[in-house]
């Protein structure tokens, strides 16, 4: 099926949550057409104002801000700025229409696609939304009352958007992130040195860090590593906690653990593990499950409405994962993993459930429903 080479203007951001499913977006609709107009919308200070270009797309800032959940006197002071920052960013966006042109924009959900896709919607301009979670947020329930369509991840969303307009599409994830075999297995383990003849635990806790995941981790090499015979652990522990993460490591050398900041080839590092221990952003799942990986989720408490035990329930429920409350990782969470690590039988039943799934081609539907609407 060949397409025609559209307009399109895709807002949201403030998490990778929203920022990389938007990237694939766009990648899939440059790869619908090369030709394809494209232009991001995000938010001031933001991490899309450094992750889009990266990814070869132009970005411009809105001023909106979020709302501040905590009661300090710096909270309330921007809070009492949101409304300025709103009135700006709602004529900011109305310019953005107006010096574009979309024939379509795309929201992706986060505070910042508010004003571009209200603008948008107010003009008669299509609307189509991009739900990652389980659980709605603030700004892509009050546009779905006007989006012509709604691309979604988890069954159940007719609790906060009409049904006729839902979509099921899958959460976008990276191309790279597939089932894999023996061969990407051993590549994986020869990528971050580590014994094949062992078995392995990824954890990963999301580019910025997890500070409970990392203090889990602590805890369980503080006591001895219990239960790590023949095992070896890959920790990302993200870049706010390099400097403790080292400082602690070198005084624990004899760890069966490999830890960095980051992990440049996800891929690889899915790829080498028997079990992986994730936070549950909507990013993170999807890739679990296309990944065809037996996992532990530690949601975090700190997400507004907790949808990343939402997004975990959703494979709980189904016998494809296991959950961890963020308040008893410290004790449960590396005991939790080994016990499925060493029961062979429970962690091929969860590969299984979770691999049935996936929506690996979720970008490629969404670009579907945005031509069906143009």
């Amino acid at each position: 099926m060949s397409y025609r080479a559209l307009r399109v203007i895709i807002s949201g951001g403030g998490t990778g949550g929203h920022i990389f499913p938007a990237i694939s977006i766009a990648d899939a609709l440059r790869k619908a057409n090369p030709d394809t107009e494209i232009l991001f919308v995000g938010a001031e200070g933001k991490m899309e104002m450094e992750k889009v270009p990266a990814a070869g797309y132009r970005i411009v800032g809105l001023p909106v801000a979020g709302l501040q959940r905590k009661l300090t006197p710096e909270s309330l002071w921007k809070n009492l700025q949101l409304p300025f920052k709103l009135l700006k960013s709602n004529r900011r966006a109305g310019k953005i229409l107006r010096d574009f042109r979309p024939e379509i924009a795309v929201g992706v959900g986060g505070y910042a696609s508010a004003p571009l896709l209200r603008a948008a919607q107010k003009r008669g301009i299509p609307t189509l939304l991009q739900e990652q979670n389980g659980f709605a947020g603030i700004a892509n329930k009050l546009l779905g009352k006007r989006a012509k369509a709604i691309c979604v991840a988890y069954e159940g969303m007719e609790r906060f958007f009409p049904a006729e307009r839902i979509v099921m599409t899958g959460n976008p994830i990276r191309a790279d992130i597939h089932p894999y075999g023996e061969e990407e297995r051993a590549a994986g383990l020869d990528f971050y040195g580590l014994d094949a003849a062992k078995k392995h635990i990824l954890v990963i806790g999301g580019s910025l860090g997890s500070a409970t995941l990392n203090r889990s981790m602590r805890c369980w090499i503080e006591a001895g590593c219990p239960g790590s015979e023949g095992v070896e652990v890959l920790w990302q522990c993200g870049g706010w906690y390099q400097a403790e993460t080292d400082a602690f490591m070198a005084a624990h050398p004899g760890a069966p653990v490999r830890h960095s900041a980051f992990l440049k080839r996800m891929d690889l590092a899915y790829a080498m593990a028997d079990v992986v221990i994730s936070r549950s952003g909507a990013s993170s799942v999807s890739e679990i499950c296309a990944a065809g990986k037996a996992a532990v989720f530690v949601p975090s408490p700190n997400v507004a409405e907790d949808h990343q035990t939402h997004n975990a329930m959703a494979l709980v429920r189904r016998n494809a994962a296991l959950l961890v409350k963020d308040a008893q990782a410290p004790e449960k969470m590396m005991p939790e993993a080994l016990a499925l690590l060493s029961d062979d039988t429970r962690r091929a039943s969860l590969e299984k459930n979770v691999l049935s799934m996936a929506l690996p081609d979720a970008a490629q539907a969404i670009v579907k429903e945005i031509y069906k609407w143009v």
